[in-house]
């Protein structure tokens, strides 16, 4: 393979080279209008500090009460309000090596070929995706709390809907944008809640047909309209067994009595730890122990995304020395993915981990900076959400 050999590698191709190959969950992301390309903002870098960090406005949409238009009532104006936001650049970079004796005794090259490293950026990117959005909801403060709670629909402690249910993406859409649910394009999800669906026929998969003229599964399905990315990267949380309130027609229901003792019935006492206002007469059912999964929903335009650039995104080292001869194949990127809305506060560091990105503390929603009196973004305005299902 002379494309990667060290005299005849040239980046600049190899990266075309890359590039040509699908992302299958970028590209999904893009057509979906989940993510839009905001590649305007790539050149502010350089005019601020750092280069890495960047402060950009939004404006809110016009409103305001018409005045009647009657001839002799004023008509009156108000200003938009503007926010600001901070978009901080996230720098990825790793390197593949190939020992010479590798390929003498198997003549095979062990080095990857450009479709490779588009799939390994392809999940590099759905990690940095998922640290963000994790971060978002872990985000804290009076407004940002406030966010967090209208856009999260957690049936994971509901008797009657803990699972993923029919209705239950329709309900979490409804419960963070209200009249403008159908914003919403795209839900990611863990592999087991995709299977309960498939389970339930609600899920149906993307199909491709392969060189030979197989057709094949794509991890891309659709749900109610809405394209469904399947990655199992998805936050999980194990869970006990617990009673959570419930009423009579549940499947498994007991009656909350003094001794228990009856069929159907629940000593209180049993139950008190869980549920410390569990009264006489109240219902209950007991959940297994099992997983909380959590699902992103997103919508038009939920996410901007801005390739930055690297000087050299692809180079080739040859070490004639170590291991008898290698060859390193090494690739950055620096990109940025910031959700419509809200603001990742200026960083004492220059890139961002996936954990620092996960930690809601560094989010906040966009706001006019005032020293009193401070405006936040409007929550209804921002099409992400998350379901918290148990399984």
């Amino acid at each position: 393979m002379a494309l990667f050999d060290l005299k005849n590698f040239n980046g600049e191709v190899f990266g075309r080279y890359v590039d040509t190959v699908p992302n299958l969950n970028r590209n999904q992301l893009l057509k979906s209008g989940a993510i839009i390309e905001k590649s305007q903002y790539a050149a502010m870098l350089p005019d601020q500090t750092g280069g890495n960090y960047i402060t950009v406005p939004i404006k809110a949409r016009i409103g305001g009460t018409p005045d009647n238009y009657d001839g002799s009532t004023d008509i009156k104006s108000d200003s938009r309000d503007t926010y600001t936001q901070g978009r901080i650049v996230v720098g990825r970079a790793h390197g593949w090596t190939e020992k010479d004796f590798s390929s003498d005794i198997t003549g095979e090259d062990f080095l990857p070929a450009a479709g490779e490293v588009a799939e390994y950026w392809d999940d590099v990117d759905q990690a940095t995706l998922l640290a963000t959005l994790k971060g978002v909801f872990g985000m804290t403060g009076t407004e940002n709390a406030k966010f967090v709670t209208a856009h999260t629909y957690d049936v994971s402690e509901n008797a009657t809907e803990c699972g993923f249910k029919e209705i239950t993406l329709n309900n979490a859409i409804q419960k963070a944008l209200g009249d403008n649910k159908a914003k919403f394009s795209l839900a990611i999800m863990h592999s087991k809640i995709a299977t309960d669906l498939e389970n339930l026929k609600l899920l149906a998969y993307m199909k491709y047909t392969d060189k030979d003229g197989v057709e094949r599964d794509l991890t891309i399905a659709t749900l109610n309209g809405r394209i469904v990315l399947v990655d199992d990267n998805m936050p999980t949380e194990a869970v006990e067994a617990k009673y959570v309130k419930a009423v009579q027609t549940d499947p498994g229901a007991l009656k909350v009595t003094t001794d228990g003792t009856g069929t159907g019935e629940i000593k209180k006492a049993t139950v008190s730890t869980d549920i410390p206002d569990a009264a006489e007469g109240d219902y209950v059912k007991l959940l297994p122990a099992g997983t909380v999964y959590t699902t992103y929903v997103l919508g038009a335009g939920a996410i901007e995304y801005t390739n930055c650039g690297v000087k050299y995104p692809y180079e080739m080292d040859r070490n004639p020395k170590t291991n008898g001869g290698e060859d390193t194949l090494y690739s950055r990127q620096r990109k940025i993915f910031s959700p419509y809305g809200i603001s990742f506060k200026r960083p004492s560091f220059v890139s961002p981990t996936d954990a620092q990105l996960s930690t809601g503390s560094n989010w906040e929603l966009a706001n006019n900076n005032a020293s009193s009196g401070t405006k936040y973004f409007p929550s209804k305005a921002i099409p992400i959400a998350q379901i918290k299902t148990r399984g």
